[in-house]
């Protein structure tokens, strides 16, 4: 059986229903990938998270919630004394701010333990991570996890990588910008934001994006550019796809990890790049027009 890898931190999740009551999940941009890549792949494929969890309650509810999506969590190892981290959303008008508390999340260690990273990685044919991922490791399991990845690509796995830049991960921005430059170096597929992209490596154009991927070795590039859509590039040829204006913007919290999951299920499906990049703009204009970050699949009405 086919398998799609996500690997990174889910956390706990609180949205406001109103003046103080609060609404608890769990989300996180790798397990959200994770969520619309199972909602949308065939029922032949299997799809993993890999991270790491506490002995506590809460590790154990967001392990059931994750196995009633459908998302196998068979090598995630459970930590004495940690906890997931847990993170708040604001919105206004649509458009979401966070506060965090994760120094203690026990996903901090997930590539502490090389083989049963390996394991997870050689049993997966398609390998999804983030700059989330990487910035919350020590730059000893930054390196583990980097490595393991090249040698997946190497060895004719699909590893997709979204760098996803949060600068407050980050002690220093040119270790944020090296890191995540070596990642998309190993990946075969990197799933870019532009707005990220111009406020960080300073790029004055999608072309300059896809330019900057290209020349790290990156096989295709998807750069994500909101109201203005994706553009596609393998090296060869660069098609633009318009986005897909949703009826409101109730919540933009999943938009990206949404239109990641969407592109790599279809692509995994064996749908042609710019057909997966039309679905996935579909899906993430569908995501917008709910609250919260996982929306189910019957919701979505696609």
């Amino acid at each position: 059986m086919p398998r799609f890898l996500s690997i990174g931190e889910c956390m706990i999740e609180l949205a406001s229903l109103g003046g103080d009551m609060m609404r608890k999940g769990f989300a996180g941009d790798t397990f959200n990938t994770a969520w619309y890549a199972r909602a949308f792949l065939p029922e032949s494929w299997a799809v993993e998270y890999f991270t790491a969890l506490g002995d506590d309650r809460a590790s154990g509810e967001m392990l059931e919630f994750m196995a009633s999506a459908g998302v196998e969590t068979g090598r995630i190892r459970r930590l004495p004394g940690k906890a997931p981290g847990l993170y708040m959303i604001h919105l206004d008008q649509g458009e979401r701010s966070f506060s965090y508390w994760r120094s203690v999340s026990a996903a901090r260690q997930l590539a502490d333990d090389r083989e049963t990273l390996r394991a997870a990685i050689d049993a997966a044919d398609v390998i999804y991570f983030s700059g989330i991922t990487l910035a919350i490791l020590v730059p000893e399991a930054r390196k583990t996890l980097l490595e393991l990845m090249q040698a997946a690509r190497d060895g004719g796995k699909t590893v997709a990588f979204d760098p996803n830049i949060r600068p407050r991960l980050w002690a220093d921005k040119q270790e944020m910008l090296s890191s995540i430059s070596a990642a998309a170096a190993t990946a075969s597929i990197v799933l870019p934001g532009f707005d990220d992209e111009a406020a960080h490596f300073g790029d004055g154009s999608v072309e300059k994006t896809i330019e900057r991927y290209h020349r790290l070795g990156v096989a295709s590039v998807i750069v994500k550019d909101g109201a203005k859509g994706a553009t596609i590039s393998d090296q060869k040829t660069v098609i633009h796809i318009p986005a897909h204006p949703p009826a409101a913007v109730v919540d933009t919290t999943s938009a990206g990890d949404s239109f990641n999951g969407g592109y790599l299920a279809r692509l995994a499906a064996d749908d042609s790049p710019s057909d997966s990049a039309r679905f996935a703009a579909r899906l993430a204009s569908a995501v917008i027009g709910q609250p919260g970050a996982l929306i189910s699949r019957e919701k979505l009405g696609l």
